[in-house]
């Protein structure tokens, strides 16, 4: 009989450990997949009002609100049917327009609205090292500058008060 390293027997162990990890993750995140309140509480959030308050459909809150009612009973009456997630969402989308998705898609131009925000940060940054670097480099030709035209003295001056204070330049 063979005998078995602690070091396979503990490799062993940890895998079949996150294998349980991973399928008790899986088990949970599923339990409520099917919940009608969990559904109806999901897709009312990824939907806006459509009176014109800016509020996301489950938390549209102003008083008398004339379309937030209708609209999220006609989401429990998709739910209540059975009618899938998306099915759902195109319905309202072909009711009252793209104006009543809370975000956008990430499919044709809608896409520009996902990549947009990170392509200016992108170029604003950029755009700010480039400028920074431009200042620095003109400032050191500067200095290089009013360097040579100053008399002996006054360099022997400015390179003392460098030395004293430690500072690279003015």
């Amino acid at each position: 009989m063979t005998e078995r390293s602690p070091l396979k027997l503990s490799v062993k162990s940890w895998v079949r450990g996150m294998q349980v990890a991973v399928l008790a993750v899986a088990v949970c995140f599923s339990l409520g997949a099917t919940d009608a309140s969990s559904r109806y509480n999901n897709l009312n959030h990824r939907l806006m009002c459509t009176c014109g308050c800016a509020q996301i459909l489950g938390e549209c809150n102003h008083v008398g609100c004339p379309n937030s009612s209708g609209e999220l009973e006609e989401l429990r009456t998709g739910i209540a049917a059975g009618t899938g997630d998306q099915d759902i969402l195109n319905s309202f989308v072909a009711k009252y327009g793209a104006i009543v998705l809370a975000a956008p898609t990430t499919q044709g131009f809608d896409l520009v609205a996902w990549i947009a925000p990170f392509a200016v940060f992108a170029a604003a940054l950029l755009g700010t090292i480039l400028l920074v670097r431009r200042w620095s480099v003109g400032r050191t030709a500067i200095a290089a500058i009013d360097d040579a035209s100053l008399d002996p003295e006054e360099r022997e001056r400015r390179d003392r008060i460098r030395r004293e204070t430690g500072d690279g330049g003015f």
